[in-house]
């Protein structure tokens, strides 16, 4: 009989902790798990997967994610397309006989070895990059080796064709796109992306994708984070030639949002080529009729007199919308005098203060106002761990749940699930931040029940989210161009 009572008095109190566990989620998992230590009842319960800080998160953005009340219909996207080669970077390199040598970074990559050095430079820092192939004949070789490779993966690929592809997987949107497409891309496109004829052409561009995963190692080098580097020959995309045409098919297409992206494929370029082909975009763009907001996806850049020729010579002013990554966003200023330009690089997560600073300072500088004839009122970022929406006061609507759409949809394609599993995700956002370094901004303290913040300084409203990071990601190619149509598709913009 003792031996009975004993054994039901700790099937009550192992249900009293039960609950304590379900009543409670928020309280500290040291409490809990110390107090079913002391009552010595075994290994301490796992906390489930739904009260977890990222199941809790994730429950949140779900109610917290509704569609705006003005959708778009016609969404038209341009210029750069490719087909992605997916292959691991460690695996190229040794089918290519390279060995492991010094980290070091090169604007523009012209042999084998400018190739192996800036691959590890940046998997030792666990961030994206893209850099142009300068010899043809080279890449050509390497190209066809890493095509060839068993496991390598063929994919859409290009800015403009993936932030397609991304509105396309809503049914009831009508997308239009734009590049350079070759048969293989033709093939892999949605069936509900419409291609105008004299977009076509007889061969497809290739871009080669070098993954990486947390803790690999090559040499001294070892990557803190999964991520990857892209690297290309790519001549059509680099001359934007299919601008004229992705603004001639507008006219007959009627869109209520244009998406452009490839400014950066222009670093092969000459300078004077550059300059030409600049004012020949913000041409282009002026044709587009006014009240279509356009937004304008960058992407990695090393030319700093480009990116302060795309900031100052009207481009900024004659879109609507920024997508942006940190390398980016840091690139910019430095190239544009901004705030904390004088940062080499960021360490590790890129300080939330600093971010909102250079945000703030794109908007009030090259963003609409009063006084300045811009149409830029939105900015997009996305790091790793959070996003940022920051947008000018009175221009955009939706944009809580559009900030939570685009972090959510990082995690679920990351891990290539329909839905965030709080099992496979982890929530590393600083718990804690300021939200500005060059004014007294406010402390934020991170909650996982209520995932965005939300915060305004002069007229700009900033919408902060944390991400849930994929422990272990399927593919990250493509994630900030999903992450931008995600934000985009439940954005509402109001008419001018």
């Amino acid at each position: 009989m003792a031996l009975w009572r004993g054994s039901a008095c700790a099937g009550f109190l192992a249900l009293a902790v039960g609950c304590v566990f379900l009543l409670e989620p928020e309280l500290p998992g040291s409490a809990l798990h110390s107090l079913w230590s002391s009552l010595r009842l075994g290994p301490a319960p796992v906390s489930p997967g739904p009260l977890s800080p990222e199941g809790r998160l994730a429950a949140a953005w779900d109610a917290l994610i509704v569609q705006p009340a003005r959708r778009w219909r016609r969404v038209a996207v341009g210029v750069n397309a490719c087909v992605d080669v997916v292959i691991s970077g460690m695996k190229l390199l040794q089918a290519l006989g390279l060995s492991p040598g010094n980290g070091r970074d090169h604007a523009v990559l012209h042999s084998k070895s400018d190739l192996e050095e800036a691959f590890v430079y940046f998997m030792g820092k666990g961030a994206a990059a893209e850099r142009f192939f300068s010899d043809k004949e080279t890449f050509h070789d390497i190209a066809q080796t890493a095509s060839e490779f068993p496991g390598a993966q063929h994919y859409v690929g290009g800015n403009a064709a993936l932030i397609g592809q991304r509105f396309a997987a809503n049914t009831d949107l009508k997308v239009l796109l734009c590049g350079p497409i070759g048969p293989k891309l033709h093939e892999l496109l949605d069936d509900n992306v419409f291609v105008p004829p004299e977009s076509l052409q007889e061969v497809d561009e290739f871009h080669l994708i070098l993954e990486y995963l947390a803790g690999e190692e090559w040499g001294p080098f070892k990557a803190p984070h999964a991520n990857r580097f892209i690297f290309s020959h790519d001549l059509s995309n680099g001359a934007m030639n299919m601008l004229e045409v992705f603004v001639s098919s507008l006219e007959e297409f009627q869109p209520d949002l244009v998406v452009l992206s490839g400014l950066h494929m222009m670093e092969g370029q000459s300078k004077e080529l550059q300059r030409k082909r600049l004012l020949e975009v913000v041409t282009s763009i002026s044709d587009i009729p006014t009240g279509i907001p356009i937004h304008l996806e960058l992407a990695s850049m090393t030319n700093r007199e480009l990116m302060s020729s795309i900031v100052h010579q009207q481009v900024f002013p004659a879109v609507t919308s920024l997508g942006l990554n940190e390398q980016e966003l840091l690139f910019l200023s430095q190239s544009a005098s901004g705030p904390h330009a004088s940062l080499s690089s960021w360490d590790g997560i890129p300080d939330v203060g600093m971010v909102s600073d250079i945000l703030f300072w794109i908007l009030k500088e090259h963003g609409r106002s009063k006084s300045r004839s811009s149409d830029l009122t939105r900015i997009h970022f996305h790091t790793l761990v959070y996003h940022i929406l920051a947008t000018v006061d009175g221009h955009w609507a939706n944009q809580l749940a559009a900030v939570a759409a685009g972090a959510r949809v990082a995690g679920t394609q990351a891990c290539a699930t329909e839905t965030i599993d709080a099992s496979r995700v982890s929530l590393r956002a600083p718990q804690e931040f300021m939200t500005s370094h060059s004014e007294s901004g406010s402390k934020i303290v991170l909650n996982p029940n209520k995932p965005v913040v939300e915060w305004h300084r002069e007229g700009i409203t900033f919408y902060f989210t944390p991400v849930l990071v994929c422990k272990d990601p399927i593919r990250t190619v493509g994630l900030g161009d999903a992450i931008s149509a995600e934000g985009l598709f439940y954005s509402e913009a109001h008419p001018d």
